[in-house]
């Protein structure tokens, strides 16, 4: 319970930090959520809790095919300016299309 417990508070620290950083220099936050630094952790705590080095491969096979996917999220706000939308359809939207986004995962790792 205690290492479960730790990993929720570097999750949340990243996440915070970032949220924190995102007023102050926002580019700077952008790149630091950008960096895979949740999956490299996320790796290494579930090959620690598990030892399983096959469960964890095809963890990792996941995520890298879960990365181009989840850009799909991001595909309403670069249009926001020119359609004139606010902030909450663009969420929403990038929400929709991220539910796609899990379809195309779900096929493509059915696959491997």
């Amino acid at each position: 319970m205690l290492f479960f417990i730790f990993k929720v508070v570097v999750a949340g620290l990243i996440v915070a930090f970032s949220s924190w950083l995102a007023g102050q220099n926002p580019k700077l936050a952008g790149f630091i959520i950008a960096l895979p630094l949740v999956s490299l952790i996320a790796i290494l705590f579930s090959y620690y809790e598990h030892n399983d080095t096959e469960k964890t491969v095809m963890f990792t096979k996941s995520i890298f095919i879960a990365v181009p996917a989840s850009y799909l999220f991001f595909v309403p706000f670069f249009f926001a300016k020119s359609l004139n939308m606010n902030f909450f359809i663009i969420y929403i939207a990038g929400l929709i299309l991220l539910i796609g986004g899990y379809f195309i995962h779900r096929y493509i790792i059915n696959l491997i």
